[in-house]
């Protein structure tokens, strides 16, 4: 193999984090997208729990959680410094509490006798956090986007477009200016390209960098 391998599905917020770190690092992969409901054997092969991102290094290593695919790639190569502007603690907030908000929000019908609208409440709270700490710098740990940033920004996305009228109605003028800066970034628009799913025996399809 003659580069690492990404699984991959183009919409789901720990993929596009994941690849977020491969772009800005520089770290060329073969990219296979994935389509959720017919998992290719290639992918289940390398890691049994299902779920994307899944990096297979030169030589068979697995990377499969999306942090840690951000931090292997930025620990080979790290041009804007993004692992000295990271906070554990608040992307730990993002993905436990404000995860488990924005799961009920957006697809109340996967949990008993779910009420979104809590859920969103709750959901809105983070994002208050979030604005406040925007105040001080404009990105989350600082002037300069960071780790912390492409690890939170696709879910506050995926957020925000459930009910986009009601975001965009949120009195959080820092939060809607990061989070539009990021979607109007190069580096956004990179990881974003579409691809059609990957089958056993399709020529290899190069990750933009």
């Amino acid at each position: 193999m003659a580069e690492p391998v990404l699984y991959s599905f183009r919409r789901c917020p720990y993929a596009m984090r994941a690849r977020l770190a491969l772009v800005v690092s520089g770290t060329a992969c073969e990219l296979r997208e994935v389509k959720l409901s017919d998992k290719p054997q290639a992918m289940l092969d390398a890691s049994p729990k299902g779920t994307v991102p899944v990096l297979v290094l030169e030589g068979g290593a697995v990377v499969d959680e999306s942090l840690d695919v951000m931090r292997w790639a930025l620990s080979q190569t790290d041009p804007e410094g993004w692992l000295e502007r990271d906070d554990a603690a608040l992307v730990a907030e993002n993905d436990g509490p404000f995860k488990q908000a924005l799961d009920r929000y957006k697809y109340p019908n996967r949990y008993d006798d779910c009420d979104p609208l809590p859920h969103r409440e709750r959901g809105a709270e983070f994002l208050r956090l979030l604005d406040e700490r925007l105040a001080k710098g404009g990105q989350l740990c600082g002037d300069r986007r960071g780790l912390a940033d492409a690890a939170i920004f696709p879910f506050v996305r995926q957020f925000a477009n459930h009910d986009r009228d009601w975001f965009d109605a949120l009195p959080f003028a820092h939060v809607h200016r990061w989070l539009a800066g990021h979607l109007d970034s190069p580096l956004f628009k990179t990881v974003m390209q579409r691809e059609k799913p990957w089958q056993p025996g399709d020529a290899p399809v190069a990750m933009a960098l």
